[in-house]
């Protein structure tokens, strides 16, 4: 009996004030039959350091986060 864990990125989103939803899905698995699944989400917002995100998540950030998007976004909390 082997159980392995694997965590995906199974879901990305975009809210309308241009913050990043991401949702990690970690997977456990008994000789490949999935067993558990238990969900993590993390929000990015304009400005933040996303440096160390999975790759289609940096893609999106690096689009969607101009520097007219952060300034708006610093506004909109002040």
């Amino acid at each position: 009996m082997a159980l392995t864990e694997e965590s995906v990125i199974d879901q990305i989103e975009v809210l309308e004030n241009n913050t990043i939803q991401v949702r990690t899905a970690n997977i456990v698995k008994r000789d490949g039959t999935e067993i558990s699944r238990t969900f993590h989400r993390h929000v990015i917002v304009p400005g933040e350091d996303y440096s160390g995100e999975d790759a289609k998540v940096k893609s999106i950030a690096e689009v969607l986060h101009t520097a007219e998007v952060i300034a708006a976004y610093e506004a909109s909390i002040s």
